[in-house]
């Protein structure tokens, strides 16, 4: 699976905002939040396939986080970001 690459992302102060462009008036309901940290690994992800080693590596490469930490909030993020339909097939 991927990113949804018609998303952009966007730094507002100090939150990230993920927007559709493609919309012709501005929706507010769907408007996602992201925080620091799934904010800079959507950067770095954005354009290749996501799993979830792949981004407990990256967490672990960044951050002091056990292997086992970095699995169980990448499992988490992505079941957000499909949840929130950041992602695509």
């Amino acid at each position: 699976m991927k990113l949804r690459q018609d998303l952009v992302l966007r730094k507002v102060g100090d939150d990230y905002i993920m927007v559709d462009p493609s919309q012709g008036m501005v929706d507010l309901s769907k408007v996602h939040t992201l925080n620091e940290t799934a904010a800079w690994l959507w950067e770095q992800l954005t354009g290749k396939e996501v799993n979830v080693e792949q981004i407990a590596t990256r967490l672990c490469e960044r951050y002091d986080v056990s292997r086992e930490k970095a699995i169980a909030d990448a499992e988490s993020l992505i079941q957000e970001f499909d949840k929130a339909g950041l992602l695509e097939a």
